[in-house]
């Protein structure tokens, strides 16, 4: 039998990735019974983005907030909020805020497990891992 999930955003612990971007995990196989896709929400300071990498899957972002970028594949593309991305998995790019307050994201992935490779490294982690950070590591935890 499906099991019909409800996420409250305000009851998600928030996950931090590292230079202050923060995580809100909505749908994940932790909150959901088999889900078909991943979803949440990342928030990242002014100045700050994800390193470049790619994915096990394809992935849609859409920005709700604040001013940014996307580099795919070397192209940078600006971004306002409400402009949409299709990313075909395995496709080389990286979000980056270019504004002055906060950029916040929302992410779908079109698989319950998503990995992540890093470009630079070619090292593959577990999406939303300790090893998934996206910035450097805070003080403290």
């Amino acid at each position: 039998m499906d099991r019909i999930t409800i996420v409250k955003a305000d009851q998600v612990p928030v996950l931090k990735r590292g230079s202050g971007i923060l995580t809100v995990p909505l749908v994940t196989p932790k909150s959901a019974d088999n889900p078909a896709f991943t979803t949440g929400i990342s928030t990242y300071p002014p100045g700050q983005g994800a390193p470049l990498h790619s994915h096990n899957c394809d992935e849609q972002v859409t920005i709700l907030e604040g001013q940014g970028e996307v580099e795919v594949d070397g192209k940078i593309t600006p971004l306002k909020p409400y402009d949409s991305t299709y990313i075909p998995g395995n496709h080389q790019h990286a979000f980056r805020n270019t504004g002055t307050g906060p950029m916040k994201i929302l992410w779908i992935y079109g698989s319950a497990r998503v990995t992540r490779t890093f470009a630079a490294t070619g090292e593959t982690v577990e999406h939303l891992s300790a090893a998934d950070l996206m910035g450097q590591p805070e003080d403290g935890g």
